[in-house]
């Protein structure tokens, strides 16, 4: 049980180190791009969820609201671009 267990460890090391050695060799990125990424993908995920929303409800004043919602979110991701 320990040898399987000191294996495990080993190949654990072997793969921080491979991860290590990638990490070095891409390029950074900026943090105003990894954070404008973030904001993209918050709000396509919003949009999804408004989507799927729109496509299931039967309220036509829940309908007016998600497509509201929706003409929002397709301004703020035209800011982002």
């Amino acid at each position: 049980m320990a040898r399987g267990f000191e294996s495990k460890s080993v190949q654990a090391q072997w793969q921080d180190a491979e991860a290590a050695a990638e990490q070095k060799s891409k390029p950074r990125r900026a943090q105003h791009e990894i954070e404008l990424d973030k904001k993209r993908e918050s709000i396509d995920l919003s949009r999804r969820r408004v989507m799927h929303d729109l496509e299931t409800t039967t309220s036509e004043t829940r309908k007016s609201s998600l497509r509201a919602a929706l003409a929002h979110l397709d301004a703020e991701l035209a800011k982002l671009r």
